[in-house]
């Protein structure tokens, strides 16, 4: 079913461009020309923002949970529209966005290494095999298994427990000791389907040791199988059970040397999931005293959180135009033009109920974004769909960005009753 149509030009299809990357790749295409067609329900279609739907060229209408009838479906789309790219926004898609490029012959993922970009107990073994740093990790279907395993794999306390399949933070607990890890467990668990498309997920719970130190993300565009390594993104979380992001800024602020290991060691994670046409998101610690990064997890796809305006504000490097350049099987522009910096601060409830009132100060050199209206539930603060807000700082150096993003962000007035 194809629903709209569009200009000539190169033509990609996304599969399903929603979520907080999606209007950069609109963003992009429309930068280099490209035709940007979507792939997904057409009830999720029918609800997606105005702008997103008038971007789009057309649309391919399929069931994405049902792997042989959406590669029949999209295959006929992508010879019928003349498509010569395709990337996924979607994570969880992205092994199916790697079988559709082998399908079609478009550059794209190793469909044999793309399900280790998804599923986090793949993506430990993909690790394994290539020698990258990385905690150290077990699998429990029940509390009683992870109860096991954390005493025989020798993990330590405190331990990560995080949902085989999962984005967002979701259902990840950071546990200081026995008695809390069967609710851990539990928390993992209890998404079974991905909202909105209601794909099934692999519902064990994975242990991870945990590795204390600093959070920073790398992304990494590759293209051929050439690995370009963008900006490395210092990360800010909250502290207790739930480690939620509250924060990014670029440049890291770590010295050169250990920017150009961070960028080394994301990039073979890239290589080891599969990814060879596209970009990956890389986020990893390094332990106190070491310089040593440890890869947590990698995604194939463009990150979240509005990393896309912080690295294009401070660099300006589109990570959204270099991943379409390499789905395109071109040469990804990734030299940054200027020195800046940015940072964003994100505005999390005291707790959960419903936002009365929100209000972000107008200074020089930021942007603010209120995600919740008055009205509007919020969650407790487990996991970033609890974010009322966002402030966005640009300054000439990473620590006056922070600085002014924070003292936004203090100044703000979030109420919730």
């Amino acid at each position: 079913m194809t629903i709209g149509v569009g200009p000539r030009g190169p033509g990609v299809l996304v599969i399903e461009p929603m979520g907080n990357a999606g209007r950069f790749l609109v963003e992009a295409a429309d930068r280099l020309g490209v035709r940007l067609y979507a792939a997904t329900r057409k009830d999720i279609h029918d609800g997606y923002p105005d702008p997103l739907r008038a971007a789009l060229a057309g649309v391919c209408a399929t069931d994405l949970t049902d792997t042989p009838r959406a590669l029949e479906d999209m295959a006929a789309f992508c010879r019928q529209h003349a498509v010569t790219g395709v990337a996924a926004c979607f994570e969880l898609f992205t092994p199916l966005a790697a079988l559709l490029a082998e399908r079609t012959g478009l550059p794209g993922n190793d469909p044999r290494l793309a399900r280790a970009a998804r599923n986090k107990i793949e993506m430990g073994e993909a690790f394994a095999a290539a020698g990258i740093p990385a905690p150290r990790w077990a699998v429990a279907r029940d509390a009683a298994e992870a109860h096991r395993a954390a005493q025989e794999h020798a993990l330590g306390w405190p331990l990560v427990v995080k949902p085989a399949e999962q984005g967002g933070s979701w259902g990840v607990s950071v546990v200081e000791g026995p008695d809390r890890l069967a609710d851990a467990v539990g928390a993992a668990q209890r998404f079974t389907h991905a909202h909105p498309h209601g794909l099934e997920l692999d519902t064990r719970a994975l242990l991870q040791e945990y590795i204390p130190g600093r959070e920073y993300s790398c992304d990494t565009v590759v293209a051929g199988g050439v690995a370009y390594p963008l900006p490395v993104v210092a990360k800010d979380t909250t502290e207790g059970r739930y480690r939620i992001e509250t924060g990014h800024t670029c440049p890291s602020g770590l010295p050169a040397p250990l920017v150009r290991k961070v960028q080394h060691t994301a990039a073979r994670a890239a290589l080891a999931v599969g990814v060879r046409n596209g970009i990956a998101h890389t986020e990893v610690k390094i332990p106190p005293g070491t310089e040593t990064p440890y890869v947590i997890e990698t995604g194939a796809r463009l990150p979240g959180d509005n990393l896309c305006e912080i690295v294009e504000a401070a660099t300006g490097v589109s990570e959204a135009v270099a991943q379409l350049q390499a789905v395109l099987g071109l040469v990804p522009d990734t030299v940054p033009s200027r020195t800046d910096a940015a940072s964003i601060r994100f505005l999390l409830p005291e707790r959960g109920g419903v936002v009365r009132q929100v209000v972000i100060p107008d200074l020089p050199g930021t942007r603010g974004e209120v995600h919740l209206r008055p009205g509007e539930a919020v969650p407790d603060p487990a996991d970033s769909a609890c974010r009322i807000g966002h402030v966005v700082a640009r300054a000439e150096t990473a620590e006056r960005a922070r600085g002014l993003a924070d003292r936004v962000a203090a100044r703000s007035r979030v109420e919730v009753g």
